[in-house]
C-alpha cells in the first residue's frame, strides 16, 4: 500500500493531523482496497519563508495587484 506524503504549512494542530490522517487512511482504503495498517501518512511541516510560489515566499507581503 501507499505512502502518502502531506506537505503543509506548519501550524496545524496534532488533532487537524490526525483527523486528516483518518480521513486519507479511509479514503485509500475504500479506493485501492487493503487494510488501514499497510498506509503510511507523513506529514512534513514547512515555513512559509521555506515555500515559494510565482518566484515569491509566502512570508512576503502581498504585493500591490498580486
Amino acid at each position: 500500500m501507499p505512502t502518502i506524503r502531506v506537505e503543509l504549512f506548519e501550524g496545524r494542530t496534532v488533532e487537524q493531523k490526525r483527523a486528516l490522517a483518518q480521513a486519507l487512511t479511509d479514503a485509500t482504503v475504500r479506493t485501492l482496497g487493503g487494510s488501514p495498517g499497510s498506509v503510511d501518512i507523513v506529514f512534513y511541516d514547512i515555513a512559509k519563508q521555506d515555500w515559494a510560489t510565482g518566484g515569491s515566499l509566502w512570508s512576503d507581503p502581498p504585493r500591490p495587484g498580486g
